[in-house]
């Protein structure tokens, strides 16, 4: 198949539903090799299912494009490297490394229990460090290049109140990509993270009083052809994953419905600059006329 992507080979986690599923139908669409990888998990991680990756292989195949089924757990090493192992030994090549794959446990924190923590930081930092060890190892070896594209959140970009392991997480994959972002740049690779928002299994969990959309939130089956499309995030990866994309790494970006937005790293905004020691008394009197000018409360 020609297309944007021809002759390329990737790895998208949690590609049986949603946005990863997206991700690779258009990648396959546009010439690109897909091992689609996805456990088969309930939101909250539970359970596992071979059927919804299988099915995204079929759809593929049926229009004429070529994927590989994978059903293991993305923070599992093992399985990990087995991701990895099984597109170099299929197509002898990987080009590009989309994490998508995660789970929620939502709970405010002061209920959140240790166990609810501790899944979702699994699954969605450990994951993402794990498929990206392993695709790096081949990257620096091969020395030409590699598209990391990893996936992180409004939820951690602004806050969310009851995702405090999903915010922290996702928070953690952003700094993350911008460590590999600078570590794998001398290899030709790039690395970025997107941000979506569209209509999932997850966002379908969120209660609408703490949905954006309130009581009119469009839900998953009701997504197809609206603004709340997950497919809608899937053409701009088309491009960072491209040759034509390589200028761009250590970023990320914002995409919902038909807007990419680019978000700013962090960066200083105001420096109070002393000559010694501060003393309690003097940041008493300087800390309020230096900062308050620059803080607006939390909504």
């Amino acid at each position: 198949m020609a297309g944007r992507l021809a002759g390329k080979t990737a790895i998208v986690t949690g590609a049986g539903r949603g946005i990863g599923r997206e991700v690779a139908l258009l990648f396959a669409q546009e010439g690109c090799k897909v091992l689609v990888n996805d456990l088969g998990t309930s939101v909250a991680g539970e359970g596992a299912d071979t059927s919804p990756a299988a099915q995204t292989v079929a759809d593929i195949r049926a229009a004429g494009g070529e994927a590989i089924a994978h059903f293991g757990d993305v923070a599992d090493l093992d399985a990990a490297e087995d991701m990895v192992r099984t597109v170099l030994n299929e197509w002898g090549q990987l080009d590009i490394l989309v994490n998508v794959a995660g789970i929620l446990r939502d709970r405010m924190v002061f209920n959140m229990t240790e166990e609810e923590w501790d899944a979702v930081v699994r699954v969605h930092m450990k994951g993402t460090f794990a498929t990206t060890k392993f695709a790096s190892l081949h990257w620096r070896q091969a020395r030409n290049g590699g598209r990391l594209i990893n996936f992180t959140s409004g939820s951690g970009l602004f806050g969310a109140p009851g995702q405090p392991n999903y915010a922290a997480a996702k928070m953690g994959i952003w700094g993350f990509t911008l460590s590999c972002a600078r570590a794998l740049g001398r290899y030709g690779v790039t690395a970025n993270s997107i941000a979506p928002g569209a209509a999932t299994r997850m966002t379908d969990t969120v209660p609408a009083e703490r949905s954006a959309a309130g009581p009119n939130r469009v839900t998953s089956d009701a997504a197809k052809g609206t603004e709340r499309d997950p497919a809608n995030i899937a053409p701009p990866l088309v491009y960072l994953a491209s040759d034509a994309g390589g200028w761009i790494s250590g970023r990320c970006f914002g995409i919902a419905g038909y807007r990419i937005t680019l978000y700013s790293n962090i960066a200083p905004q105001v420096v109070l600059q002393g000559s010694k020691m501060w003393t309690v008394d003097e940041l008493f009197e300087r800390m309020e006329p230096t900062f308050k000018p620059f803080i607006q409360p939390i909504q």
